[in-house]
């Protein structure tokens, strides 16, 4: 019995909706003879039966079997002769599968020495209890897109004076954010909010603090490669630079020869993006303490602390369920079999700068690109996972701790006494029903945060699947 008496069917239906909405928590996966392996629910739509032709008889089959020659293939999605890659029909239902010989749970076959091992099919190494993510039909997710995106990643040879990479602005001890209040491009520029964490950016609706429109890694990879509003990477208007840049580093030319192997010239801007896309949608963080009190049913996982700050979370005298729900913790969440949430973004009484709910014009919210004064002051609600780790807080890095988070909800807006951001923020006309203030005690307040605290994925964060490899490929080569 939990130790606060939380009722868990309250929990799954506010916080664990989303999640719930899929489908059961595992489904089907494949096992090595090509049937169908029961994990607790029903079959999904992954791939059995009989082995593929195989690749000059050494790759494993849909069903298992050794090939005698030819590509793999199958007839419900495809799979790559190289890279197996799986296509609309999957290989994974709406859980885990059991790996192929030679495969291991994770990313199987993947060495830091640059050495490729021919592997099965992808699969999703998924925690328990999350959906299986959507994948863009001309991307299909494959073990070397993933490893090629991740030396991608951590490579400054994508900024444009060579001081930057990705990983600069999202380090995965900070659950891939930076700790700063505002991202810094590699030419110093300051912007104007923080960077987000990428923790299950695979289930994001959206993909930025305002832009409604940006729901794809793919075409949003090339905003910090080559926007200049703010200056990020760094790269603007120099696309050949960057092909011929990578095309000159040997490891290169095998990984994107592995990775795209269709393409007769496969080092290009558009498979840079979606390399990095594949690996980013890898970044799964599942394994929290409170993932393995409520979703893996170990109610000794949590404080009473904490169990308590979940109950408190979920009640509708604080509301942090609304915005904060689901596999994510966000309400933009979707995933294969979910409808996309109608309403991702809310202004949070931050700011009231004119009286008449204005926020400063550095960054005005989804205002900025619906131009509708409805949207001023709308920013996305970011993941709680693993939020501990991800201060400073707010769109802007405005507030610093998460004590000071919960007193800016406390007075249902925020209250700027001086300076160009004066306001009564709880005032402003534009803000969510759902900031509405509460009270709350000494011991409530230091339970919601315990609870808040729950949300670390202490593995995740050092997980080495998705570290730096070049240290590792530079001494073994």
């Amino acid at each position: 019995m939990r130790k606060s008496g939380f009722s868990n069917e309250r929990l799954f239906v506010l916080v664990g909706a989303a999640m719930l909405a899929c489908g059961p928590s595992r489904s089907a996966g494949i096992t090595p003879d090509g049937g169908v392996k029961s994990a607790g629910g029903n079959a999904g739509s992954g791939i059995a039966g009989s082995a593929g032709t195989g690749i000059a008889g050494s790759a494993i089959g849909s069903g298992g079997q050794p090939g005698t020659g030819g590509s793999v293939t199958n007839g419900s999605g495809g799979l790559d002769a190289i890279d197996a890659t799986v296509g609309s029909g999957g290989n994974n239902g709406m859980g885990g599968s059991t790996p192929a010989p030679g495969m291991d749970a994770g990313y199987p076959e993947i060495d830091d020495a640059g050495q490729f091992v021919p592997t099965g099919p992808f699969q999703w190494n998924l925690p328990h209890g999350f959906p299986v993510p959507l994948v863009p039909v001309d991307n299909p997710m494959t073990y070397a897109k993933v490893k090629l995106g991740r030396f991608l990643f951590y490579d400054t040879r994508l900024s444009f004076n060579g001081t930057e990479s990705c990983a600069t602005c999202h380090d995965p001890a900070q659950a891939f954010t930076d700790g700063r209040a505002h991202g810094l491009g590699s030419t110093g520029e300051l912007h104007p909010r923080g960077p987000m964490s990428l923790a299950n950016v695979a289930y994001a609706a959206t993909l930025t603090w305002e832009n409604p429109d940006m729901k794809e890694l793919e075409p949003q990879a090339k905003v910090p490669l080559f926007g200049d509003h703010p200056v990020e990477l760094g790269l603007g208007m120099h696309e050949d630079d960057v092909v011929e840049r990578l095309s000159g580093v040997p490891a290169y030319e095998s990984m994107f020869a592995r990775a795209f192997p269709a393409d007769a010239s496969p080092i290009t801007v558009d498979n840079v993006t979606r390399a990095l896309s594949s690996f980013e949608r890898t970044l799964l963080s599942g394994g929290s303490r409170y993932d393995r009190d409520v979703i893996d049913g170990d109610f000794t996982a949590l404080t009473a602390s904490e169990a308590r700050g979940l109950a408190l979370f979920n009640d509708d005298r604080f509301s942090c369920f609304q915005c904060h729900a689901g596999t994510s913790f966000t309400r933009g969440t979707v995933a294969q079999g979910m409808s996309a949430p109608s309403e991702v973004f809310e202004n949070t009484g931050l700011y009231n700068v004119d009286g008449k709910g204005a926020y400063p014009a550095a960054t005005q919210g989804v205002i900025d690109f619906t131009h509708q004064p409805a949207d001023m002051g709308k920013f996305k609600a970011p993941t709680l996972r693993n939020i501990a780790v991800t201060a400073p807080y707010m769109h802007d890095g405005s507030i610093a701790t998460l004590d000071e988070v919960l007193d800016h909800y406390a007075a249902g807006g925020r209250t700027i006494a001086t300076g160009p951001n004066a306001g009564d923020g709880s005032k402003n006309p534009f803000k969510s029903g759902f900031v509405h203030g509460f009270t709350a005690t000494a011991d409530e307040r230091a339970d919601l945060i315990a609870f808040l605290n729950s949300l670390t994925d202490d593995d995740f964060l050092k997980d080495p699947r998705f570290s730096d490899p070049w240290p590792a490929y530079k001494a073994a080569n």
